[in-house]
């Protein structure tokens, strides 16, 4: 029987693999409780693509580590790739496809109704696959062809993803980027619930107050960008905690661990999903190896005290669409998914 937000992390013991454990969706699905991101960032052009198959090379590896959760979206523009490397691991017999979580997201420029199942399936089909696991709505603004702002609402977007749910192209449907308030709009128009909410999360935003209302929902929480200001972002350093924080390092050495684990070992504590970025494979073991210790609440407590409520993902650029999720700025920077003449 489902108790109130079923997050607890279930341990899998299976001898042959490292795994991560799984949690279970408020649908009755299992999602592994660790995913690999594919996001690569973007530059003054807009999304930077992958080279050389770098994502597919990514994805192989990762998968020999014990990764079967892979997080990607339409703009990431990587889907085709990812579907090549799945393939691979599933004709070399390593995995089977029931093995893989695919997670995928829709776009801002498709969000009426009759977009939706058009976009997924397309996704689809660069994945070469015939569902997928979890489909998330990226955002909860629309926008125009042209990135102009679209006066769609987010609730007949959520009706196409219901539609895609109920012709079981995909297995799970989710949001990211909601803030409470659009949440609970959500869910008192919805017919169904959403499974998860994909948010930004690290130790400088730890955003308790929602963790503790998805919870409260039974929504499973799951984090991006969650090393923060740990490592720099788009060739920038950010103000905050460095890999070489002391307090940080301190905890690590107390659990032999660095200091991504000790922060992939916090998310996991906090009852959230965590997704990750690395296309090192050596790195890609470690951030995996997390299930064998346990942080102490003395030690939670260290790491939460970094929080400053700083948002590293603020895309102030739509910040005057009416369904912008965040605080407005006082100078917004330009939307770097528009490319430039």
């Amino acid at each position: 029987m489902l108790t109130t937000y079923l997050l607890t992390l279930t341990l899998i013991h299976i001898a042959s693999c490292n795994l991560p454990p799984k949690v279970l969706l408020n649908n009755g699905i299992e999602m592994p409780a660790l995913a690999l991101g594919t996001f690569l960032g973007f530059q003054e052009n807009g999304v930077i693509k992958s080279k050389d198959k770098e994502v597919r090379n990514a994805i192989l590896s990762a998968i020999d580590n014990g990764y079967r959760h892979i997080d990607t979206a339409e703009i990431y523009d990587n889907e085709q790739e990812i579907g090549e490397a799945i393939k691979d691991k599933i004709d070399l017999g390593d995995v089977k496809r029931e093995d893989m979580f695919i997670t995928t997201k829709l776009w801002n420029t498709h969000h009426r109704r009759d977009q939706v199942v058009p976009q997924l399936r397309e996704s689809l089909q660069k994945l070469d696959l015939k569902y997928i696991d979890l489909y998330l709505m990226h955002w909860p603004l629309a926008l125009n062809d042209d990135y102009s702002f679209s006066d769609v609402d987010y609730l007949e977007t959520w009706r196409g993803m219901e539609d895609a749910y109920k012709q079981g192209l995909a297995k799970a449907i989710g949001i990211a980027n909601f803030n409470k308030e659009q949440i609970e709009r959500l869910l008192n128009n919805c017919e169904i619930k959403p499974a998860v909410m994909q948010m930004e999360m690290h130790p400088q935003l730890i955003q308790t107050e929602l963790i503790e209302y998805l919870r409260s929902k039974n929504i499973t929480a799951a984090s991006y960008s969650l090393l923060g200001a740990l490592v720099p972002r788009s060739g920038l350093e950010l103000p905050g905690p460095k890999l070489d924080e002391p307090v940080m390092v301190s905890i690590g050495r107390k659990y032999n661990k660095t200091t991504v684990q000790v922060v992939l070992r916090w998310a996991i504590q906090k009852s959230v999903v965590p997704v990750i970025k690395s296309f090192n494979s050596i790195r890609q073991a470690e951030n995996i190896n997390i299930y064998d210790f346990k942080l102490e609440q003395e030690d939670l407590d260290k790491i939460n005290q970094f929080n400053s409520n700083t948002r590293f993902t603020l895309p102030s650029f739509w910040q005057n669409h009416p369904h912008y999720p965040f605080d407005k700025i006082e100078k917004p920077i330009e939307d770097p998914f528009v490319k430039k003449t």
